[in-house]
């Protein structure tokens, strides 16, 4: 009679579908395709709040390959989500690919040889080319809309490779909640989000300096600066006051001296007292300029009297503000000296400005040093020295900074209130690790200016803004066009104004288009939002919002993090997560971080091909949040041998004859946890067993010692994962795992055979079947394909839509009070081990009979060793055993039976 799952009639699978050669390969294809058909990681909108754990999945950047890296955190959070799933939670797991911004239009460029000119007219008909020039000053020049059409095209074909490897991986994921940061819903609400910043009065545009990426032309945010070192050198160069006598600078731009506004010291330097409020002449072009003071300059550095100009680093921003100084600028868009003459150059200074017109800033660097070397300007030669230069994260030139109209959101950096808000919505979430608070927190504190959010690029969500022209056909900017909200999204360059038609676009009296775009932070800012529902499906917003968990990794705590954080109390006065777990960085032998700039990644496929996806979730899974991890193949073998061993342990332990029928249930007396099922809100959920053989079948003591320490290890397991230390959970559970297979399985092997009688047969098969019924429900969010894959050969339905393990603490008495001692079982496989050394070092083969041997061991161990006596002389083929006190556990005065032949050592055949 076949056994049924407890309250249903449904069969479980016999012990005959336990294969003859279990095996790893080939579960990934089977498995994703049975889960997919299934729906067993579907999120079901029909739930209240408290049923659900929502995540706002990171969108990797759909723009390339992804690498190991991607698939450690992944990992990570994966793991997570399985266990919340198996707690009872109905787990809203969505993935997205950030798609739009810079990435994307790069990998374009170099993919199919093109480059937008926005100016240029679209071609319906237009191919890429089948051999793409490589050289970028051979790619071909397309229209904006042709461009976007190749984003959008290549993006797409990206994002099937990454779904497919994240399957591949386990990703629990229910792919019918994906989404692009570039698709028609996320472009709305990106908008609609925009616009109500500025309703609120929390998104303005501004003229001011501007951090500028002259390589990719585009404005850069503060959050994505990068520090760089790099060679430079220190010039010290005259300026000349009135009555002939000369002060010197020291500066690393002398070609920024054309764009020179002031000379500054600090208030205290005695050295320049008297100059402050009098004026110099700049060398080569005899501008006039002040000398003035501000604590910012530092009186050890050069000469302690700095040339501030308009503009060589964000130092001269804040000079240029606080000391109201003119603008100068001489920098243009693209990096190179403008080629005008400034008006405020004379004389023969305009002789000077004209060799370095239309040069970059490094060949107008080296004409400006000759120049003042032949002035006799240049005192002595320049000083070679390393320095500190601000990049573009994805750049390789240094930054410049220009005057240009922008738009900016409000995020605390001239505000202190709005900044200590923002501190206060960190607080609101639970970092995990906690310490990485501090990295929010510090980037908050630091601001020094409001977040740009406009960028001069192609493919991104378009500013939804337009601007009325007057007669003249300037564009009034304080008096923008807005869309109605029904009409979103929107696009101002190909769609006419509110109002207007197209032939009224870029003439006198008519409207011209905002051709900006956001910040792909403006839009990845709002994951939340636009993941779950918000301005569209209240109802499910409502379900799934503040969301319980953001994962990520701690190199954008600044950015998205941060910016996520902006936006959502902006728009909902709320921190938009309960939890934030931060992950680490992978690093190459070498302790450097694994990335594909640098060009030291391991291609995922590979490894999942070469160790299976157990084996690199082990790896990953073995890491604790926050910490990064060694690329390391000697820990996915680990996590492979843990896998074919659960197969192969799978399958004796159901061989025996261990049933469903024969788990022990953690609902009745003895039971450790809450009484009911935790997993009772889960979807088409199996039930825990809700009855099984009495407590009174388990009728030795190392069953029950086996069965105490399993209840501890569900107990502390469970404990961590409530933690976010999920790495503790899978180490626990691991350390038990070993010691049931190469200890107690060794051990009751007799009696598993029927030895011992039926009660002792009856008493190992429920503590196996028990010991592995729980076994897979903890292994099961770390490695997903051998525990499904066991759970089939007895159970029906998957075990990751089972509930998460209840203690099972067995009891001998009607009040329930537990037995079982927790270090029984370590005691006797001690003892067992020391009997199997003393048969390798005789050299003779472990089923070799001991006739006799004696044991000594503390009083504490002794009974220990005395209640598993049976199974401890059975394991081992003694005849006699001897039980005596010792200081420690040894066993001595062994006596083997005689063999015919000793076992020869491998190195003797």
């Amino acid at each position: 009679m076949a056994d049924h799952l407890p309250g249903t009639d449904t069969p479980a699978a016999p012990t005959s579908s336990v294969p003859d050669k279990p095996a790893l390969e080939g579960l990934e294809a089977v498995l994703t395709k049975r889960w997919r058909e299934q729906g067993t990681y579907k999120f079901d909108r029909n739930t209240s709040r408290e049923q659900v754990y929502s995540i706002d999945t990171p969108p990797p950047t759909a723009s390339g390959s992804l690498h190991v890296g991607h698939m450690f955190s992944y990992t990570q959070t994966d793991v997570l989500a399985r266990y919340q799933r198996m707690r009872g939670k109905n787990v809203f797991y969505p993935m997205g690919w950030d798609d739009n911004g810079l990435p994307t239009e790069r990998r374009v460029q170099n993919y199919y040889g093109v480059r937008c000119d926005p100016k240029l007219h679209y071609d319906a008909a237009f191919t890429p080319p089948a051999q793409p020039a490589k050289n970028e000053r051979d790619f071909i020049q397309i229209s904006r809309r042709n461009f976007i059409e190749l984003c959008e095209e290549l993006a797409v074909e990206d994002e099937k490779v990454f779904e497919d490897l994240f399957s591949t991986l386990g990703l629990s994921v229910d792919w019918e909640l994906t989404y692009r940061t570039i698709d028609g819903s996320s472009r709305a609400v990106s908008q609609r989000a925009f616009l109500a910043n500025l309703a609120a009065g929390d998104a303005y545009m501004a003229e001011a300096p501007t951090l500028w990426d002259v390589t990719y032309r585009t404005a850069v945010a503060q959050a994505e600066l990068e520090d760089r070192e790099r060679p430079g050198a220190f010039h010290r160069v005259a300026f000349h006051r009135a009555d002939g006598d000369r002060v010197f600078i020291e500066t690393t731009r002398p070609e920024l001296i054309p764009a020179c506004v002031a000379l500054v010291a600090h208030p205290d330097d005695e050295r320049y007292q008297a100059l402050f409020g009098s004026t110099v002449f700049s060398p080569l072009y005899g501008v006039e300029v002040e000398v003035k003071a501000h604590p910012l300059a530092k009186a050890d550095k050069g000469s302690g009297l700095v040339m501030v100009c308009t503009f060589g680093d964000l130092t001269d921003v804040t000079w240029w503000r606080e000391l109201q100084l003119p603008t100068r600028a001489i920098v243009g868009r693209d990096g190179r000296i403008l080629a005008d003459t400034p008006s405020w150059i004379k004389g023969d200074g305009v002789a000077h400005y004209a060799a370095l017109a239309g040069k970059t800033t490094f060949s107008a660097k080296e004409t400006v040093v000759a120049q003042l070397r032949e002035s006799g300007d240049l005192d002595g030669e320049p000083k070679p020295i390393t320095h500190s230069v601000n990049f573009y994260e994805r750049g390789d030139k240094p930054l410049e900074v220009v005057t240009s109209r922008q738009w900016y959101l409000r995020n605390g950096g001239r505000d202190a209130d709005r900044r200590e808000r923002l501190i206060g919505r960190g607080k609101e979430v639970a970092f995990h690790p906690a310490f990485m608070r501090s990295r929010y927190e510090n980037w908050v504190q630091g601001l020094n200016g409001d977040w740009l959010v406009s960028r001069q690029r192609f493919f991104g969500v378009p500013i939804p803004v337009w601007y009325p022209l007057d007669s003249a056909g300037n564009p009034d900017y304080a008096q923008p066009i807005l869309p109605a909200d029904q009409t979103l999204p929107v696009d101002p360059v190909a769609e006419p104004a509110p109002g207007f038609d197209e032939a009224q676009r870029d003439v006198p009296g008519g409207f011209t288009g905002d051709a900006d775009v956001l910040d792909t932070w403006a839009t990845s800012s709002l994951t939340p939002q636009i993941v779950g529902g918000w301005s569209r499906d209240e109802d499910l917003f409502a379900k799934v919002f503040p969301f319980d968990l953001r994962p990520q990794g701690h190199d954008i705590i600044r950015t998205w993090l941060f910016s996520s954080v902006v936006r959502a109390d902006a728009l909902q006065s709320a921190a938009p997560w309960k939890h934030a777990a931060i992950s680490g960085w992978i690093l190459d032998p070498d302790r450097k971080k694994m990335s594909k700039s640098k060009g030291n990644v391991v291609v995922p496929t590979d490894v999942l091909k070469d160790f299976g996806s157990d084996a690199v979730r082990y790896w990953a899974a073995s890491a604790k949040l926050g910490a990064d991890t060694a690329y390391e193949i000697g820990q996915m073998k680990i996590g492979r041998r843990l896998a074919i061993k659960l197969l192969n342990a799978s399958k004796f332990v159901l061989n025996l004859g261990a049933t469903e029928a024969s788990v022990l249930s953690a609902t009745g007396p003895g039971a450790s946890g809450p009484a009911t099922n935790p997993g009772a809100g889960l979807r088409n959920a199996e039930k825990a067993p809700a009855s099984g053989p009495a407590t009174n079948s388990l009728s030795n003591p190392l069953d029950m010692a086996l069965l105490a320490q399993l209840a501890d290890v569900v107990d502390q397991s469970t404990a961590a994962f409530e933690a976010y230390d999920y790495a503790r959970a899978l180490q626990l559970t691991e350390t038990f795992f070993w010691s049931f297979t190469d200890d107690y399985v060794e051990l009751i092997k007799d009696r598993a055979y029927g030895a011992a009688g039926d009660a002792g047969q009856a008493s190992v098969l429920a503590t196996l079947a028990t010991a592995l019924d729980s076994l897979l429900r903890l292994f099961a969010p770390f490695i997903p394909f051998a525990t499904d894959e066991v759970w089939s050969w007895w159970r029906s339905g998957s075990v990751h839509r089972t509930p998460w393990p209840v203690a099972y603490r067995p009891s001998t008495n009607a009040t329930g009070e537990g037995s079982g001692d927790v270090t029984m079982l370590a005691t006797v496989g001690a003892a067992l081990s020391g009997i199997r050394k003393a048969k390798s070092e005789a050299k003779v083969k472990q089923r070799t009979e001991v006739l006799s041997a004696t044991i000594c061991a503390p009083a504490g161990a002794l009974a220990r060793l005395q209640a598993g006596h049976g199974d401890l002389r059975a394991a081992g083929n003694v005849r006699e055993l001897t039980l005596a006190e010792g200081a420690e556990l040894a066993v001595t005065d062994i006596v083997l039976a005689p063999v015919e032949e000793p076992v020869q050592e491998p190195s003797q055949r």
